[in-house]
């Protein structure tokens, strides 16, 4: 079926829930648009998994701090609709802030204790009440769906898996891997902030990540050498300014020491305008005997 634009929840949930009525089933992609490569992985997987794929396109206040880059975030829905059509996408919900919080403001809000608490929830404390907040809203507007999100962002997944769980909504959480480009940086919508100089150093963060995925797999099972080993690569950097290089537990995203099982190594680093985040696994078999 050819793309089709909705902006209201009434409109989008009629469509879907006919389409269940049916028998079929509904891939989600939630975006925050200035679509590329990246979501389009996730859209050609939710193409093949699914029946009917609905994308959304919606810049949420939420998930931005005081100071943050919400009114300059980059914006393009013609190029968009465009990529979500080349995907085969069936239906794009592109909703006015109104139309997701009519009232101005938002009363209430869902909190993911624990696992939003490290990482990025230390740097940006207010974010990721925002981010499943949005995700709880859009979980229920769209009903039953497998929804597809990016290991880029690995925190984000962890913390819409563990509210999908805590909540019993009928959602599946697909994670799928980060694409990157042919010098390894992660494909973000925010690597637009990037000038050439900055874009030729950004590079250096999965450098640091696999530096640090080097050192666990030779042997290094102390957390603390292996966030000394990617805050170097980092550091030599002079046009990369460090917030945090990180090795966790994948599951919980708390420190362990020593070093056991599935890992995740995790990364924030500034150029300029531009804070972009990356993230590599690792795994470390237990000591037996």
């Amino acid at each position: 079926m050819p793309l089709t634009t909705v902006t209201t929840i009434v409109e989008l949930r009629h469509a879907l829930d006919a389409a269940r009525a049916a028998g079929q089933r509904v891939g989600f992609v939630p975006t925050m648009g200035y679509l590329h490569a990246g979501h389009a992985a996730l859209m050609a997987a939710a193409r093949v998994d699914t029946d009917v794929v609905v994308t959304s396109v919606f810049v949420n206040p939420l998930q931005f701090g005081p100071n943050e880059d919400l009114d300059a975030y980059p914006r393009d829905l013609p190029a968009d609709t465009a990529l979500a059509e080349a995907e085969g996408v069936d239906l794009l919900f592109v909703p006015a802030t109104a139309e997701m919080y009519p009232d101005g403001s938002v009363r209430t809000t869902v909190t993911v204790a624990e696992v939003s608490a490290p990482l990025e929830g230390r740097s940006r404390p207010t974010h990721f009440a925002g981010v499943a907040t949005v995700v709880a809203k859009l979980f229920a507007i769209v009903g039953p769906c497998a929804a597809y999100f990016g290991e880029k962002d690995f925190q984000q997944v962890a913390v819409v898996r563990r509210m999908v769980s805590d909540l019993s909504l009928p959602v599946e959480v697909v994670a799928c891997a980060t694409v990157r480009e042919s010098d390894g940086l992660a494909l973000s919508s925010r690597n637009a902030y990037l000038t050439a100089d900055e874009r030729a150093a950004a590079p250096v963060v999965h450098r640091a990540l696999q530096a640090g995925r080097a050192a666990v797999e030779a042997g290094e099972r102390s957390a603390a050498a292996v966030r000394s080993v990617m805050t170097e690569v980092i550091g030599a950097e002079p046009r990369a300014d460090l917030d945090y290089a990180e090795v966790v537990d994948a599951a919980t995203l708390q420190v362990v020491d020593p070093l056991v099982g599935e890992l995740r190594l995790l990364a924030a680093v500034r150029f300029g305008r531009a804070r972009l985040i990356d993230n590599v696994g690792a795994h470390v078999l237990p000591v037996v005997g």
